[in-house]
């Protein structure tokens, strides 16, 4: 998911170049383990509509995994991603709002089964996704939830989250049930984008992190 300025941000992808996490927030989170910076599968790439498996246990891969969310969502300047996203079919989101408007200091959260229980208010607010590139638009969602999930160590957790968090979360809870941020929009609003839409499904990007498109655009 994104605001502005900032992105928000099935199959496991192919293995890829590992970097160490530059000094500051990822350094310290990953305490200088060597992470891997996973391809973003973009829209209309068939992973992004399955439904994620729920987790009975995770292992020490999925941990990994989740830990190298995290440093390719921060490699995109984003601040939530879901595991579909990655192309791995399971309940798993990760969330980072650090640098976010208003948001000095954050620690990053990993979610595995996140259950949204509870939820009230509604407000409206422009949105995006590091699966849809550079396109934004107005999406109304609870202003407050409370969340169930497990933490790293598969601990029983609880959150009430208001505002951009809680936002975030939805967002992230939509990818792993197969719903993008632009399925809440109105028929108009989805022409209006469809050129764009089409566009992204071509391949035809301009973004500074790896992506899996739908349709890999062909070169000569």
């Amino acid at each position: 998911m994104s605001v502005p300025g900032v992105s928000w941000a099935a199959t496991t992808p192919p293995p890829r170049a590992e970097h160490r996490p530059p000094a500051g927030r990822a350094t310290t989170f990953f305490m200088e383990r060597i992470v891997a910076l996973l391809p973003i599968y973009t829209y209309n790439h068939s992973v992004l509509r399955k439904k994620a498996k729920t987790l009975k246990r995770p292992d020490a891969g999925l941990v990994r995994a989740a830990d190298d969310m995290l440093e390719t969502m921060h490699k995109a300047n984003g601040i939530g991603l879901a595991a579909n996203q990655v192309g791995l079919l399971q309940r798993l989101i990760v969330v980072d709002m650090t640098g976010s408007e208003g948001v000095e200091a954050f620690e990053p959260l990993v979610m595995f089964n996140p259950a949204v229980v509870d939820e009230e208010g509604k407000w409206v607010l422009e949105e995006g996704c590091l699966s849809i590139p550079e396109l934004r638009d107005e999406v109304e969602r609870a202003e407050r939830i409370r969340v169930t999930y497990r933490d790293r160590n598969f601990d029983e957790r609880e959150l009430e989250a208001t505002g951009m968090l809680s936002r975030v979360i939805l967002h992230e809870v939509d990818h792993l049930d197969g719903i993008l941020f632009v399925d809440h929009l109105n028929l108009l609003k989805r022409k209006l984008h469809r050129g764009r839409l089409n566009k992204i499904d071509r391949g035809d990007l301009q973004v500074e992190y790896e992506v899996v498109p739908n349709q890999p655009k062909v070169i000569g």
